[in-house]
């Protein structure tokens, strides 16, 4: 299953504050605030799952990320399928090659439900999310997030740490499916090419979606 644009947008806020552990036996919140303290983006390579509200797990999905505060991010997924979500901070642009098609929107409506002010400022987690120690599973410190919302589009996040870094995270949406990412390689601050949170559509595919005024798209054929 391939996830939702909104929920992306919410892994990614939680991601980049959340990246490192920080020092050896630190509860897991201190090890999200250890490791924020300068940050401004992260790289990691993900494998993800997603098991439905019947237990049924779907197959793997894996590539790389690149994250920089405070709104931009590129979620490349390389196996089985292809797909490229870069949020430029005004828009974001889904590109599935398989179906020759780029959607795009206004981040700021994706966002709605996602508090992507926590990246730069971690005095927002505690404004958006109810958080709490989840104890220790799976050889991991486990902070939970709930929130606030009076609507909320999922119904817990959790985020699993051990002495290096976040390793896992799973959230749950409001019709019982969890999605499960697994995380390695973290490169903390890194250089990052010019141009990896733009994102012009290849020409001869077809765009749905919001365009912002000037873009340099190729409309939908009839």
């Amino acid at each position: 299953m391939r996830l939702v644009v909104h929920t992306l947008l919410l892994l990614a806020s939680f991601t980049l504050v959340a990246a490192h552990a920080g020092a050896e036996g630190a509860t897991a919140r201190v090890r999200m605030e250890t490791f924020s303290r300068g940050l401004h983006a992260v790289t990691a390579h993900f494998v993800q799952s997603v098991t439905d509200a019947g237990g049924r797990r779907g197959e793997e999905s894996s590539g790389t990320l690149a994250l920089e505060a405070p709104r931009q991010f590129r979620w490349q997924t390389t196996a089985p399928y292809q797909q490229t979500i870069v949020a430029d901070g005004t828009r974001v642009w889904v590109y599935e090659p398989d179906l020759e098609q780029v959607s795009v929107r206004s981040q700021s409506s994706e966002e709605a439900q996602s508090p992507l002010t926590v990246l730069t400022d971690l005095s927002q987690l505690d404004g958006e999310f109810t958080t709490s120690e989840a104890g220790r599973r799976d050889d991991l410190d486990w902070l939970k997030l709930v929130s606030r919302q009076a609507e909320p589009e999922f119904e817990y996040a959790e985020l699993g740490f051990d002495a290096d870094g976040l390793r896992e995270m799973r959230f749950k949406d409001q019709l019982g499916n969890v999605t499960t990412i697994r995380f390695s390689d973290w490169q903390r601050n890194p250089r990052l090419p010019p141009g990896t949170f733009s994102f012009t559509p290849p020409e001869g595919v077809d765009v749905v979606g919001d365009l912002a005024p000037g873009a340099e798209v190729f409309p939908v054929h009839d």
